[in-house]
């Protein structure tokens, strides 16, 4: 079960910033706390401006967890996953959420901000951050997946 005291960063560009809103204010009220990163309104911003800093809390082990948002979801997880600890899985729905999780490990979540229910994306949040890693062969699989070297 995850520990609610921890702090999640959260991250979004302007496509985003509208669920990332959405997520803080419904899940504070459920006790999880958050490091809201920006954007902070809907104006046109780049992206990887505000995807970098979750990713490097997360890389630099500040933050287990951690939620990116644009309005695909690809650009925000593309710029994550430029840091080697990072594992940031693009998700749709509560299966896919779970997947990621138990097999791939991923540290941080990335919605699509303009095509996701915001309800499901706050439920999708909670499934996440309460889905424990597999392990066993898929230990195996993740250890292979940083560029052979």
């Amino acid at each position: 079960m995850f520990d609610k005291n921890i702090v999640i960063p959260i991250g979004s560009d302007h496509a985003g910033f509208g669920l990332k809103y959405y997520i803080i204010k419904s899940l504070t009220g459920e006790g999880y706390h958050f490091l809201d990163l920006g954007t902070h309104s809907d104006e046109s911003v780049d992206y990887p401006d505000f995807i970098h800093p979750v990713a490097k809390l997360i890389n630099d082990g500040k933050n287990p967890y951690g939620i990116i948002i644009c309005g695909s979801g690809q650009g925000a997880m593309m710029t994550a996953n430029k840091y080697p600890k990072v594992r940031a899985g693009l998700c749709w729905n509560i299966e896919q959420v779970k997947l990621v999780r138990k097999h791939n490990n991923a540290n941080i979540i990335a919605l699509p901000g303009r095509y996701i229910d915001f309800n499901t994306a706050a439920e999708m949040i909670i499934v996440f951050l309460n889905t424990d890693f597999d392990e066993g062969r898929h230990t195996t699989r993740i250890n292979k997946i940083p560029l052979p070297g």
